[in-house]
């Protein structure tokens, strides 16, 4: 039976527990790639938020395909509906599978405590993408599968029936395209997937988009203030405030569904929803099923142009791991490699790939067409940033300040957005100062 770690989950972030050492395996012991597929054995559980591939078999056959490299491996599959909340239960635990997302909760200086390394940051950097927003000392502990680059998915056809036809190009243009959906459509205008609560989260990935600015997610280090006009943060979360204000959301937050916003945004039954390039496939699947045409599903990005370029930010999705304390690190760092470069999955979904080189999906040729720039989020200053958000109990990568954003917005929450924002600038600045920023 694992053994339960000394310290519990905080309210916005997993803390540093003392579960290192505990149990058959070292926190220290790299999981390293096997040199020969036939030697590797082991039965491996990979935690996953893709419920939806483990329900229609996707996943099975992955593995199914893996095996026929590593027969040896046995892989087992759990799906997490609530990935976020769950992962961060058991990882008060030693028992977080073997293979798993690294929750978004979790600061990158807390990942050796966690996650076995997975080699030199040299070395992999050369083979993989986006390895820096998980390096620690010069060691790697997580790899993405895909890159993300961000963006309003929307339904072009509800589009264009209301006579929408140009990308918007400030917020307030954006506002008044959604009011005009509104009015010329049965669709909802904007979704904003508020009970699941994950969603709202990606408007944080939208920092960098407003002021075209790859260093913007760093500058919050020294910014006393994040909420203020003319900042990107205020830029993105006055947006969001005022779709909801102006009613342009769904009447009822509190109800949305996740795996049923696919299917509704696939029919035209909504209109548009915040996320990443990831998504694009999962909504063309939804309009597939919903028996309309996938090629409505299209993708634009923030409204807000600089020296007129859009800009869109482009970050990894999430990052596999291996648990610290699995007695199969071999046969987990098997599964995370193959998957990655062997697997095909990232190219199937229309993703962009981690693998350096690799040409971007054709879910992103709108962008490319209309030179769109995707520009990466510098983490240069993640430490520092994790810290003052931690200290100021905020969470701009959890989704409690943004779901009572929407509270405020629609009236379930006092306060309106002036008030609402100062009173996060007030605790950023008031944390910032007792960090000695």
């Amino acid at each position: 039976m694992r053994r339960a770690c000394v310290a519990l989950v905080a309210v916005t972030m997993v803390a540093a527990t003392a579960c290192s050492g505990q149990g058959g395996a070292t926190s220290g012991e790299t999981a390293a790639p096997p040199s020969d597929p036939a030697k590797v054995s082991g039965g491996i559980t990979v935690l996953t938020n893709r419920t939806d591939q483990i329900a229609d078999g996707s996943l099975k056959k992955y593995a199914a395909e893996f095996n026929k490299i590593y027969p040896g491996v046995k892989v087992k599959f759990e799906g997490l509906t609530d990935y976020e909340g769950e992962t961060k239960i058991r990882m008060n635990t030693e028992n977080y599978g073997d293979v798993l997302l690294i929750p978004n909760s979790l600061s990158v200086e807390q990942y050796p405590h966690f996650f076995a390394p997975l080699g030199n940051s040299i070395a992999l950097s050369d083979k993989f993408d986006y390895t820096d927003h998980a390096t620690v000392d010069g060691k790697v502990y997580g790899l993405a599968n895909i890159g993300v680059a961000n963006g309003f998915v929307y339904n072009k056809a509800v589009w264009q029936k209301a006579g929408i036809k140009d990308w918007p190009a400030t917020p307030e243009e954006f506002i008044a395209d959604l009011e005009t959906v509104k009015a010329k459509t049965a669709a909802v205008p904007y979704y904003t997937n508020y009970k699941d609560g994950w969603p709202l989260t990606n408007w944080t990935n939208a920092i960098g988009s407003p002021s075209c600015d790859s260093g913007a997610y760093d500058s919050l280090a020294k910014t006393k203030e994040p909420w203020s006009s003319g900042s990107d943060l205020y830029a993105i979360d006055k947006l969001l405030y005022t779709i909801v204000e102006k009613k342009l959301a769904e009447p009822d937050p509190t109800t949305t569904n996740w795996e049923d916003s696919k299917a509704q945004i696939g029919a035209g039954k909504v209109a548009t929803m915040w996320l990443g390039s990831w998504a694009i496939s999962q909504m063309r699947a939804g309009a597939k099923a919903a028996g309309k045409n996938p090629d409505d599903i299209a993708f634009m990005p923030f409204p807000a142009q600089h020296d007129g370029a859009y800009c869109s930010v482009l970050r990894p999705d999430y990052q596999y791991a291996v648990n610290a304390h699995s007695d199969n690190k071999e046969a987990a760092r098997a599964w995370i490699d193959w998957y990655i470069t062997k697997s095909g999955q990232a190219a199937g979904e229309g993703s962009i790939s981690s693998v350096k080189g690799a040409p971007l999906p054709d879910t992103l040729k709108a962008f490319s067409d209309n030179d769109v720039m995707m520009i990466p989020q510098d983490q240069e200053r993640i430490v520092d940033v994790n810290k003052i958000d931690k200290a100021s109990e905020i969470g701009i990568t959890a989704q409690g300040y943004r779901q009572k954003l929407v509270d405020v917005a629609r009236g379930a929450a006092d306060g309106d957005m002036d008030s609402y924002f100062g009173e996060l600038n007030g605790k950023w600045a008031e944390a910032q100062q007792t960090l000695g920023g």
